[in-house]
C-alpha cells in the first residue's frame, strides 16, 4: 500500500520539484553562440546587403539609389551578361560531362586492380592543389611562345597545329576546361569510390555465377546501385562548374575582351573594376539563386541516400 502511495505521488513530486538552474540551460547555448554570430555576421548579412544592393543603384562611394529592379531589367538586355550567361551554361555543361565521367570511368577501372592505389593517388592529386594554382600551371602549358604544349607540338613536327590557346575564341573555353577537368577529375573519382565501396557484394557476386562480367556487369548490376551517388556527383559538379571564377580569372580574365567571361567574372568586373556594384549584386543574387537550388537538391539526394542507409 505505501509503495502504491509513493508511486503515485512521484510524479506529483517531479512536477513541483524547481528545473535546472538558469545557468545550466544558458551554457549549451554559449558554445553554438560564437557559430551563430559568424553565420550571421559572414553569410546572413552580406546576403540580405547584396539582396538590397541589388535593387539600387551604387558606385560603392555615393549613396546608393533605390531603383526596384531595374537592374534585373536590365541583365537580359545586356549582350555582355547574355554571353556570359551563354559561357556558363558551357561551363557548367563541361564540368558535369569531362571531370564527372572521367572520374566515374577511373573509379571503376582503378578499383580492384594492381597499383590500383599508385594511379588514384596521382589523379587526386591535382585536386589537393587550388583552381588558382592550377590555372597558373596550365598557363605556362598553353603559352603561344614558349608553352609546353606548342614546345611539344613543334619538336614532333606538328608545329603548324600550335596555337594561341589562350587568346582565341572558343579556344581558350575549351583549354580552360581542361585545366578544369585535370583539377576536378579525382574529386569525382573519390567520390565514386566512396560508393563503389559501399555497395552490396552479393548481387554482383550473383551476376559473376550467372556469367554477367565487363562492361554488362558494370552497365546492368553497378551502375543502377551507384546511381545515387552520380545524382549526388552530378548535383555537386553543377554547382561548382556553375559559379568557378578563379580559374578563368588567373587564365585570361575573361578575354580576349570579355569573350571568355562566365557570370561570375561578370560579376567580379561590374562590382570591382567598373564599380556598378548595384547591378554586380543583381548578377550575384541570380548566381545565388541558382546555385541554392541545385544545392536543394544536392542535399535532397545526400539525406535520401543517408535514410536508405
Amino acid at each position: 500500500m505505501t509503495a502504491t502511495i509513493d508511486q503515485n505521488l512521484a510524479p506529483a513530486l517531479r512536477r513541483r520539484s524547481p528545473g535546472r538552474p538558469l545557468k545550466q540551460r544558458i551554457v549549451p547555448y554559449l558554445y553554438v553562440l560564437p557559430a551563430a554570430l559568424f553565420v550571421v555576421l559572414f553569410l546572413l548579412y552580406p546576403m540580405v546587403l547584396t539582396a538590397w544592393r541589388s535593387l539600387t543603384r551604387f558606385d560603392g562611394i555615393s549613396d546608393p539609389v533605390y531603383v526596384g529592379f531595374e537592374n534585373f531589367s536590365t541583365l537580359f538586355q545586356d549582350p555582355y551578361f547574355l554571353l556570359s550567361l551563354r559561357n556558363t551554361v558551357i561551363w557548367t555543361v563541361a564540368a558535369v560531362v569531362f571531370p564527372v565521367t572521367l572520374g566515374l570511368v577511373f573509379a571503376l577501372a582503378f578499383s580492384r586492380v594492381r597499383w590500383g592505389g599508385f594511379f588514384k593517388t596521382v589523379i587526386y592529386l591535382p585536386a589537393t592543389i587550388s583552381a588558382a594554382a592550377a590555372g597558373i600551371l596550365f598557363s605556362f602549358v598553353f603559352n603561344y611562345d614558349n608553352g609546353v604544349l606548342n614546345m611539344i607540338l613543334r619538336a614532333i613536327g606538328l608545329g603548324d597545329l600550335a596555337s594561341r590557346w589562350l587568346f582565341d575564341v572558343p579556344t581558350n573555353t575549351f583549354a580552360m576546361i581542361a585545366t578544369y577537368t585535370w583539377q576536378q577529375t579525382g574529386l569525382n573519382m573519390m567520390l565514386f569510390l566512396v560508393g563503389l565501396q559501399g555497395l552490396p557484394p552479393e548481387p554482383i557476386e550473383a551476376a559473376k555465377i550467372e556469367g554477367c562480367t565487363g562492361w554488362s556487369l558494370v552497365r546492368r548490376i553497378i551502375l543502377p546501385m551507384l546511381m545515387p551517388y552520380v545524382v549526388i556527383t552530378t548535383l555537386l559538379a553543377i554547382v561548382n562548374g556553375f559559379k568557378v571564377f578563379d580559374l578563368i580569372w588567373v587564365m585570361t580574365q575573361g578575354g580576349p575582351g570579355r569573350a571568355s567571361e562566365t557570370l561570375a567574372v561578370t560579376m567580379y568586373r561590374e562590382g570591382f573594376i567598373l564599380f556598378n556594384q548595384g547591378y554586380s549584386a543583381s548578377i550575384a543574387v541570380v548566381i545565388s539563386v541558382v546555385a541554392l537550388a541545385f544545392s536543394y537538391f544536392y542535399l535532397r539526394s545526400v539525406l535520401e541516400q543517408e535514410a536508405r542507409q
